[in-house]
């Protein structure tokens, strides 16, 4: 039995390369740990036999929602906590946690992520608030690809909604990757997704995550085509991937130089969407339509946002407008206030890459 009441669940497949440092990390921290292997033919169970309580078997079915469950069913404690091989813990607070476990016993709970990605433009890195914690009496997955937890059947269906950001970071290095190997993985989840879409054509979440494996595969009529009818089918804004979609949606119409269209779109939906990711990127849409000092607010309100740390490396380039604005408006002490927060920034980037 596990001194801490907290089941780690991981699934995996020939990931020799990652998965030694993800239980290394965990290992300490008192926690069972659970492998789900899906048919590794490299040292994947070997090396997880050295860290795991639990190396179990799976034969994979194209769900990865099958084989979460699957692992969970399988853990000694109630309280799970999904984390993929890739993602390298980097600080927990197992009290509050406790504490957190006890005080909201049917909510969820996400962690964040920091992304470390290898993109066309050089390596960056994002951040990103994700729910992986549960308690599997009340929560199952769902969803073959960018599964999604989802209440069991008789639950009240609103809890899901229902979330708290525990102390707990990790690094994700699955995405710094080359780019042959990131569009291998993009084709695959490609092909799941359009399956899953056979069934249901009009599932906007799974048309937005399909949409954004276009945009890394460089489709991107398809990618606005499916990210446009996703928005057309999506619920309420209150659903954090849906703000996701429109800000992606603006992103893609910038790439291909519609900026009106993705001025239009952001102008849409400001007043009801007040993530720092999406003030962000309504700031760069003002910004290309030349509107300098609405962009400049828009800056600086999404630093000042609870959510800032999900801007990644785009924090970085927020400070960077601010200065050029200030600096074109002649205000130099004003730009001079925020020249060490970019500094800072740019060192935090090269330690997370380096480390």
């Amino acid at each position: 039995m596990s001194k801490v009441p907290i089941s780690v669940c991981i699934i995996a497949k020939n990931e020799e390369r990652y998965i030694e440092e993800c239980l290394r990390k965990l290992k300490p921290h008192g926690m069972e740990i659970v492998v789900a292997d899906t048919g590794s033919t490299d040292r994947t169970k070997e090396i997880a036999m050295k860290y795991a309580d639990k190396v179990l078997d799976f034969e994979w079915i194209d769900d990865f929602s099958a084989a979460r469950n699957f692992c969970a069913k399988n853990a000694s404690n109630n309280w799970i906590l999904s984390i993929d091989c890739d993602e390298y813990l980097n600080s927990i607070n197992l009290k509050d946690i406790r504490i957190f476990m006890q005080k909201y016993s049917r909510y969820t709970g996400m962690i964040h992520l920091i992304n470390l990605v290898a993109s066309r433009k050089g390596e960056t890195y994002t951040g990103d608030n994700v729910v992986r914690f549960y308690n599997r009496n009340h929560y199952k997955y769902e969803n073959p690809i960018h599964e999604q937890l989802v209440p069991i059947k008789g639950e009240k269906s609103d809890v899901a909604q229902k979330c708290f950001l525990l102390p707990l970071e990790a690094i994700h290095h699955g995405y710094n990757i080359s780019a042959e190997e990131m569009e291998q993985k993009q084709k695959r989840n490609v092909e799941i997704l359009q399956k899953s879409l056979e069934k249901n054509p009009n599932d906007p979440y799974m048309l937005f995550q399909l949409g954004q494996s276009e945009y890394i595969l460089q489709d991107v009529d398809a990618s606005i085509e499916h990210m446009k009818k996703a928005l057309e089918y999506a619920p309420s804004t209150n659903f954090s991937y849906v703000q996701i979609l429109i800000t992606s949606l603006a992103q893609v119409y910038r790439d291909v130089g519609r900026n009106q269209e993705a001025l239009d779109l952001m102008e849409t939906y400001k007043d009801s969407c007040n993530t720092a990711r999406f003030v962000f990127m309504h700031a760069l849409t003002l910004m290309d339509s030349n509107q300098i000092l609405k962009a400049l607010l828009q800056f600086l309100k999404a630093i000042t946002l609870p959510d800032v740390a999900s801007l990644g490396e785009n924090l970085k380039y927020c400070y960077e407008n601010i200065i050029n604005i200030y600096r074109r408006m002649g205000e130099n002490e004003m730009a001079d206030m925020f020249v060490e927060k970019y500094e800072a920034l740019e060192a935090e980037k090269e330690k997370l890459f380096n480390s």
